[in-house]
């Protein structure tokens, strides 16, 4: 006679479950191949950035996110070992950092983000040589010079290799305005233009309103249009001013030629306040005055030097308001962390709060 199955159907059966779920050894693995690829990602292809400042205005406003791309002039290995996205790492556990190859080199114009390489800090203070390059903070500039150019600030204008480079459309400056009369265009009115009205400059001279603006070169070309305005010319600093932190004039920066790989210059006194930093602080090397007069390097009488590196000058957009080569001098090729690419987000602090504007926008 026939027979029949006493077995039941299991629970899973009878309830029609999918697949089973993940474990939470299964969950874990997921997370931790999720996080070594991010950070594969930002450190070798690409990173993202927000603007704090703003020494990169017009070009980039603050609240800007934007993309670095490491793959241009070659990623580089990490030298330190820490907490990712953090400031955190063990100090004394440095290896060498080595450079991968790039696709192409930095040149004139780029947007490049780079660890800050001067010694001396506006907030910070004293930074030491000691403090691995990778974890010093991130600075956000144009180069305008590079490897042996020559570099000049003659009266506000940059010079390069002797060439006047005038200002593009989206980079800020501080103007002089003078008026028709006594009167001037209302601070309303200069701000629907897009032009801030710097306090503190704003008199009446031989019957003429004089005001200070800081703005780009269209919107000066507005401003100067207008009937109350007589002339808008660049203010100058005086050539006796001198930076109290630095000891620089940022108007007035005399000509030096831009260390490549290879270069020799003299080691004399005009040369050393030029290049001495770059030789101790980059380049890893001691310099002393010699008792009779001369310079030692490393222990022995020296008359020249040779740099191992390249190295470039990089200024803010808003050439009043940007801490830069001028004041510090040169950017080492081993400080570069990558070439700006364009903005995928960005917020301000008042309503509607983002700029939809600015989203996924190539940076000029």
């Amino acid at each position: 006679m026939p027979t029949t199955s006493s077995a039941r159907p299991s629970r899973s059966a009878r309830r029609g479950d999918g697949p089973a779920r993940p474990t939470f050894r299964e969950n874990v693995w997921y997370w931790v191949k999720a996080i070594v690829a991010i950070l594969i990602l930002r450190a070798f292809i690409a990173e993202p950035y927000r603007i704090p400042s703003e020494s990169m205005e017009d070009t980039l406003l603050v609240g800007d996110f934007l993309i670095v791309s490491k793959l241009h002039w070659g990623p580089r290995t990490p030298a330190t070992l820490g907490i990712p996205v953090t400031g955190l790492y063990l100090p004394g556990l440095e290896v060498p950092q080595v450079r991968l190859p790039g696709f192409t080199e930095p040149e004139r114009g780029d947007v490049v983000v780079f660890n800050y390489p001067a010694s001396q800090d506006v907030e910070r203070g004293v930074i030491p040589a000691s403090v691995p390059i990778e974890r010093r903070s991130p600075y956000i500039k144009r180069i305008t010079a590079v490897p042996g150019d020559t570099f000049a600030v003659l009266d506000k204008v940059l010079h390069v290799n002797g060439q006047p480079v005038p200002l593009g459309p989206t980079l800020k400056q501080r103007w002089r305005a003078v008026g028709t009369g006594d009167a001037r265009p209302n601070a309303r009115q200069l701000e629907e233009m897009g032009i801030e009205l710097l306090p503190g400059a704003d008199r009446v001279e031989d019957g003429a309103r004089v005001f200070e603006v800081f703005a780009t070169p269209p919107e000066v070309e507005a401003l100067a249009a207008l009937p109350l305005v007589a002339r808008v010319e660049p203010f100058v600093l005086d050539e006796r001013y001198v930076d109290g932190t630095f000891g620089a004039n940022p108007d007035h920066v005399p000509p030096r030629v831009v260390p490549a790989a290879g270069l020799t210059v003299p080691l004399t006194e005009a040369a050393l306040a030029v290049y001495g930093e770059a030789i101790t602080r980059h380049e890893g090397h001691r310099l002393e005055r010699a008792p009779g007069g001369g310079v030692v390097l490393d222990g022995a009488p020296a008359t020249s030097f040779t740099f191992t590196q390249d190295y470039y000058m990089a200024m803010g957009d808003a050439r009043d308001n940007s801490v830069d080569s001028r004041y510090w001098g040169f950017v080492p090729h081993s400080h570069l962390v990558g070439k700006a690419v364009f903005t995928f987000l960005s917020f301000k602090g008042e309503f509607p709060f983002v700029r939809p504007t600015r989203f996924f926008r190539p940076i000029p």
